[in-house]
């Protein structure tokens, strides 16, 4: 059983995650989605409410029982080995997402060399999307529409008019 992990932040959960989401499922057997506590940064959701928005969002889908939605705190290197993943997998949107995932790929590999990362490249309509823009359109009050699914769009506007 090929076993994959899909970290980032998911803050919320974008159509463009939900693509590298959908195609991953259909290359591994098990695709563990890693969302990231990240202590330097303010997240919107917090971890538990990016598990629930996920799994919201992917809820219908063929592709669900494939998908395990976990948090994480640690180095990812250790997260992927206590979950016997073989494979990292990172989507990119440009280059400059490369170059940094480039150096990230190069030392996890150097802390454990069983780990392969996988890039995935976004699909031209999700290439300008990120969970930061998202929440800052939403927060200027855009419509988010095109960029998160139906009932994402309700939580996030939820959140930011708490």
């Amino acid at each position: 059983m090929v076993i994959a992990v899909y970290p980032g932040v998911f803050d919320p959960v974008t159509n463009g995650h939900l693509s590298i989401i959908q195609r991953a499922t259909s290359l591994f057997d098990k695709l563990i989605i890693a969302v990231a506590i990240n202590k330097s940064k303010k997240q919107l959701f917090n971890c538990d409410e990016r598990i629930k928005l996920i799994n919201l969002a992917i809820e219908n889908q063929a592709y669900k029982s494939k998908v395990e939605v976990l948090c994480f705190d640690s180095l990812l290197v250790n997260f992927c080995k206590d979950h016997k993943a073989l494979v990292i997998l990172k989507g990119l949107r440009a280059v400059s997402d490369f170059e940094h995932e480039f150096q990230l790929s190069g030392m996890n590999k150097k802390l454990n060399t069983d780990l392969e990362t996988l890039f995935l490249v976004s699909t031209e309509e999700n290439t300008y999307i990120s969970s930061s823009l998202v929440k800052e359109v939403a927060q200027l009050g855009g419509d988010v529409s095109e960029f998160v699914p139906a009932n994402i769009k309700a939580e996030l506007l939820r959140k930011i008019n708490l």
